[in-house]
């Protein structure tokens, strides 16, 4: 995906407008989470109701962009690095909307035959993503679920392009926290772990509360309660580490995005991490 694709007639000053040409299926008056991380990146394909809720989470979290940029540079290390260690097939769970560096130009910058699916249930990512990868052979865009893994993984489009008899690295970018059922947290994990074959990786990042008082936790609740997600779960990082059960977890384990091999990859043991804040924790782990 790429940020030089927009909806047509979608793309007016601020962001999109209710009035703008919206394709069937979607809400332009119920905030998208998709859209509002569109908007923490400086995106523009957006709508009010996301601006709106954006900016009430922006006065709760002042930091969420700069946490929302670290993530998008952590997913593009990530991608890289993975691809630089033979990585050739990608799969992309909660692919959210077209921005700079997405996985399919990011691994083709390292081997342009790698193979990438972008998953999402959202539908106007999936309006994006396929009118800009229609005639990319290496990339496929294909609607499903999550929290249904195991129609997920053998949907036909999926299993079409990715071998899970070999290599592959999954990618769980900002997306668990959307999940407040910790037993379907587990199962979307563990139905992962068991398709990968050895040589894989997992990749996620999660929302962190640190130590928020309960007001500022209340108060962040409520706008994604709003929201087409309906709810934003926080996990520290001892969960997220039983997430990754029967991986081994890339150096230095589960930290803030933004202090995870921020070198390009390389792993320096100096970096000293403060969990008593608000973050996006990721990890990444080998089958």
């Amino acid at each position: 995906m790429s940020s030089s694709y927009h909806l047509p007639q979608a793309r007016k000053g601020k962001g999109m407008t209710e009035h703008s040409a919206v394709p069937a299926g979607i809400d332009p008056n119920t905030p998208s989470v998709a859209r509002m991380y569109d908007y923490y990146l400086g995106g523009k394909d957006n709508f009010a109701s996301d601006r709106a809720a954006a900016e009430q989470f922006m006065r709760v979290l002042p930091g969420i962009r700069e946490m929302a940029r670290d993530n998008r540079a952590f997913l593009t290390r990530v991608v890289e690095l993975l691809a630089r260690e033979g990585v050739r097939q990608f799969l992309d769970i909660g692919s959210g909307l077209p921005t700079q560096d997405n996985v399919h130009q990011v691994a083709h910058r390292v081997a342009p035959e790698a193979r990438v699916v972008y998953v999402d249930n959202d539908p106007i990512v999936l309006v994006h993503g396929r009118a800009l990868l229609e005639d990319n052979p290496f990339t496929s865009v294909v609607q499903a679920d999550m929290r249904e893994p195991e129609e997920l993984l053998a949907h036909p489009e999926v299993e079409g392009v990715i071998d899970f008899t070999r290599p592959v690295a999954v990618l769980l970018i900002s997306m668990l926290h959307f999940i407040p059922d910790e037993a379907l947290v587990t199962r979307v994990t563990t139905a992962i772990r068991e398709r990968l074959a050895p040589g894989s990786y997992l990749v996620i990042t999660h929302a962190f509360e640190g130590d928020v008082s309960a007001e500022v936790q209340e108060a962040g609740q409520k706008v994604y309660r709003s929201t087409s997600a309906g709810a934003l779960t926080s996990r520290g990082p001892e969960r997220l580490a039983e997430l990754m059960s029967g991986l081994d977890l890339l150096e230095p384990g589960v930290v803030p995005v933004g202090a995870w091999r921020p070198e390009r990859g390389e792993y320096d043991e100096e970096i000293v991490v403060d969990l008593t804040k608000p973050n996006i924790l990721g990890v990444v782990g080998r089958r």
